[in-house]
């Protein structure tokens, strides 16, 4: 019998169709009641990058707002809490689908209000596109020098940077420093070295570094990416959505799109066992960035109830 005070969860793996690849991710569908400290508390117990907290919404029009944690600080925005989240909340919402369903969520998060079009098959499997809901744009973050950058990540000043491609440092809801790495075997060969990570990233607890390079695993891809995020509990990430939103200012500044929408299919975790593919478009009007969507599938591991 169900206690009357159990919270449902789900745990869900994300930019992936296959379960124990991807980004894993709690999502506490009965949120509401809980405070702030109490959130952070399960999140740390579940210990994954992060969890994230289903609650009413402030609009009725809109579907549920969410509150999201890593194990150690709370995010105004995440993109696998977003992807996972907008899936998860269309299986509730159409739970007996025979053949394919779409529908539209939206979603309310501390950086805004989230719109994700979501694709449902039959199954435990399904796949949302959300608009960034702020473009990435560049951002005022200290830098060490190139030195500083290959110290931090346990490589030679001649593995950073390629083509016109240099470190900067952009944000679409949170900063990220992007990093451009040579070639795959530098991004494969880096590693977070603590003693170094504040003087090349900062020491705010956002000290977090994107590392990327041109050279593909898959065929289809067009950029490798890793993760580091020590400030915020979270050695490497497997997947990063909020990192890839950011991403699009670079690609933009330095790859400069021509006009209309352009696709890339990003990479990421290969190198902890998770392959994960995130799904990045971007839109360029006069000369301008646009637009920016991001998306990919997910898919449901497990269910289960909190005794809190």
């Amino acid at each position: 019998m169900q206690d009357a005070a159990a919270r449902r969860y789900v745990l869900m793996d994300v930019f992936t169709g296959d379960a124990l690849s991807g980004n894993p991710l709690a999502v506490v569908l009965d949120g509401d009641g809980l405070e702030s400290e109490r959130m952070q508390a399960i999140a740390a117990e579940f210990n994954l990058s992060e969890t994230v907290f289903v609650t009413k919404t402030s609009n009725p029009a809109h579907n549920a707002r969410l509150r999201i944690f890593t194990p150690t600080s709370e995010l105004p925005f995440a993109g696998h809490p977003t992807v996972g989240s907008a899936v998860l909340l269309g299986m509730e919402r159409f739970p007996d689908i025979e053949d394919e369903q779409d529908c539209m969520i939206l979603l309310e998060e501390t950086v805004g209000l989230v719109r994700a079009g979501v694709k449902l098959t039959k199954g435990l499997v399904g796949e949302a596109v959300f608009d960034v809901p702020k473009l990435s744009c560049e951002v005022d973050v200290t830098l060490g020098s190139k030195d500083e950058i290959a110290a931090a990540l346990g490589l030679h000043i001649t593995d950073i940077g390629f083509e016109n491609h240099v470190p900067t440092a952009f944000s679409a809801g949170l900063p990220f420093a992007l990093i451009p790495l040579k070639n795959l075997q530098a991004v494969q060969r880096a590693r977070p070295v603590a003693a170094s990570w504040n003087t090349a990233f900062g020491s705010d607890e956002h000290n977090c570094a994107y590392l990327y390079s041109r050279e593909t695993i898959r065929h289809g891809s067009d950029f490798h990416t890793r993760m580091f995020a020590p400030g915020l509990g979270i050695g490497e990430d497997a997947a990063t959505g909020s990192a890839a939103a950011a991403f699009g200012g670079a690609i933009f500044r330095f790859d400069k799109p021509g006009q209309g929408t352009h696709h890339y299919l990003i990479e990421q975790g290969f190198e902890m066992g998770r392959p994960s593919m995130l799904q990045l478009e971007l839109d360029v009007d006069a000369g301008k960035l646009s637009g920016q969507r991001l998306g990919g599938q997910a898919v449901v591991v497990g269910r289960g109830e909190l005794y809190l």
